[in-house]
């Protein structure tokens, strides 16, 4: 029987002295429960991603001195510890540390360089297969993309090393529903190792990143052993019958050809004895409850959540203040916000204008009051008389149009960064995913802010999370999810005004954003030519916009940012 244990952890990017003391502790805890081996995520020493920290030389060098604190506290247990390996060149790397000593190192093979991945930009390969025994039993250790190549490090280990455990260290992000093509990713490598595989993710938010944690074990015939929680930092332990593993391999011939092949290539692999280090007698089964399988809106509701409270509480902020309009967005922001951090820093400031109606200040007020915000009304209409009539001059003979309606969004987003330069609130922006898409968005008014919580909450969702945050506790004003959106801007303005509907919309924008579908691919889908043509438009003309917009959570597969990339000058269209 092997006691494992698995930290999810919550990584500060930099914070090394944070994060050794985060490991170091959780190594004394795993310890208490009697874990023999105690696996931490990727890049657990300097937080994940690092990026251009990694070309500080002091930086590389605090991280090793890191490791070597680690490695004082491991007396009596085995951890492995995600950091920076420094040589030649750097490696993402995952030390072995025995007793007090690194007893080997683990280099990333498997270097991802897609999405939201840049890790060829400062990492070397890996070339070297490593197995560990402890008192019969022996594993492999793996790095995240490790795992996911069917020929990857656990094949060797598991097949020529004989490893019964493969251990993979993660910082793999969320993205909506991406845990159940994760399990039987994982299902499969076990089964087809026959072996154990135990994978360990980071949780917590950085940036526009959010980490779910979800931390996972598999048997060697692909059956779930255990399964951790989402979204919280968390201790799990779990004990491990290692003969499961030897009567699935009995039971698989195949197994025995692929060994001698492999023998005969000349596969080159280390093996390492780690000295004996008995557990405490009649020590107690492991009891760590096994988590259900996610509910679809709430994971992403906490990774949204857990995304807003990290990015404030890491850069240090105490209060935030998000604009109330009395719309959809900004009251799902604000129960957002409240359930991060606390309803008592979060500020709700309304900004009425002429065509601000009785109905959407009324439901702003009624959100601040039911999620128990404090709730300042500062009045714009002066303001924007003032901005006419200094414009007045210029703008003699022209017709009013957009340009009217954004100096009332201006003057909004200028209101909330004085409130955040007097008073040191952080700005929450409210804009979705559908409305960045197409432009439907001012620059330097509502898209002002330091933080976009729904930067990749397509409109349609906006919906349903609104309605589940309602059936968890009735907070948002029916009115407010029932009334049609509107900015408010001009009398009777409707978003249908420019926008088709958001039902017709936010499909058009999966295919086009998320799948990278052509123009002809979308029209064969069943969509409108005409309108499928303007959609392109509207996305691709808005380039410049998104690019000056605040980060947000990264909840579906392409998010616009740091994972979907494109060239504001750009010639290229479809359709």
């Amino acid at each position: 029987m092997l006691r494992l244990g698995l930290y999810q952890m919550n990584a500060w990017v930099g914070d090394l002295e944070r994060n050794t003391e985060t490991i170091l502790r959780a190594i004394a805890e795993a310890r208490n429960r009697g874990v023999d081996i105690v696996a931490f995520p990727e890049l657990a020493i300097t937080g994940y991603p690092p990026e251009d920290l990694l070309l500080k030389p002091r930086f590389l060098e605090q991280n090793q001195r890191a490791l070597e604190r680690v490695a004082a506290g491991t007396r009596g247990i085995t951890a492995v510890v995600g950091f920076v390996a420094v040589d030649d060149d750097i490696h993402n790397a995952a030390a072995v540390i025995h007793d007090g000593q690194v007893v080997g190192v683990h280099h990333k093979r498997f270097l991802p360089n897609y999405g939201v991945f840049d890790e060829d930009r400062y990492f070397q390969a890996g070339r070297d297969y490593l197995v560990f025994s402890r008192e019969g039993v022996t594993f492999g250790v793996g790095i995240c993309e490790d795992i996911w190549y069917p020929e990857g490090p656990a094949y060797v280990q598991a097949l020529l090393g004989g490893a019964q455990v493969i251990l993979n260290i993660n910082a793999s992000p969320y993205s909506r529903g991406k845990w159940a093509f994760r399990d039987r990713m994982l299902a499969t490598r076990a089964s087809d190792n026959a072996c154990i595989v135990a994978y360990v993710n980071l949780v917590g938010g950085q940036d526009e990143l959010v980490f779910d944690g979800h931390s996972m074990v598999f048997g060697p015939r692909g059956e779930v052993l255990h399964r951790g929680p989402m979204f919280r930092e968390e201790l799990i332990v779990v004990d491990l019958e290692i003969g499961r593993v030897q009567r699935a391999r009995l039971s698989d011939p195949r197994r025995r050809k692929q060994k001698l092949a492999m023998v005969a290539e000349g596969v080159p692999l280390q093996r390492i004895s780690l000295e004996p280090c008995q557990p405490a007698a009649g020590r107690p089964a492991a009891v760590s409850e096994c988590a259900p399988p996610p509910d679809g809106l709430a994971e992403v509701y906490q990774a949204l959540v857990t995304g807003t409270r990290d990015y404030v509480e890491k850069n240090g902020f105490k209060e935030v203040v998000v604009g109330l309009s009395g719309g959809i967005d900004s009251a799902l922001v604000a129960c957002i916000a409240a359930d991060a951090l606390g309803p008592e820093r979060v500020v709700g400031v309304t900004m009425p204008s002429v065509f601000s109606s009785p109905e959407t200040r009324g439901d702003a007020q009624v959100l601040a009051e039911r999620l128990g915000l404090r709730f300042l009304t500062i009045p714009i209409q002066e303001t924007v008389e003032a901005f006419q009539r200094q414009l007045a001059g210029v703008f003699a003979g022209c017709r009013p149009d957009t340009t009217e309606e954004n100096l009332q969004a201006r003057i909004r987003g200028t209101t909330l960064m004085a409130l955040s330069n007097k008073f040191g609130w952080l700005v929450l922006t409210t804009g979705n995913k559908s409305e960045m898409a197409v432009g439907y968005a001012t620059l330097y008014g509502d898209m002002a802010g330091a933080f976009a919580v729904l930067k990749d909450v397509p409109k349609t969702l906006v919906y349903q999370l609104s309605e589940y945050r309602n059936r968890l506790n009735p907070v948002i004003p029916e009115s407010t999810i029932l009334r049609p959106p509107t900015a408010e801007l001009r009398p009777g303005q409707k978003d249908t005004d420019s926008l088709p509907p958001y039902e017709v919309l936010d499909p058009i924008l999966e295919l086009y954003v998320e799948e990278d579908r052509s123009f002809e691919e979308i029209v064969a889908l069943g969509h409108d030519a005409a309108l499928v043509r303007r959609v392109l438009q509207m996305v691709d003309r808005s380039e410049y916009k998104r690019r000056q917009a605040p980060p947000g959570v990264k909840i579906t597969p392409k998010a616009f940012g740091r994972d979907r990339r494109l060239p504001i000058t750009n010639r290229y269209r479809e359709g």
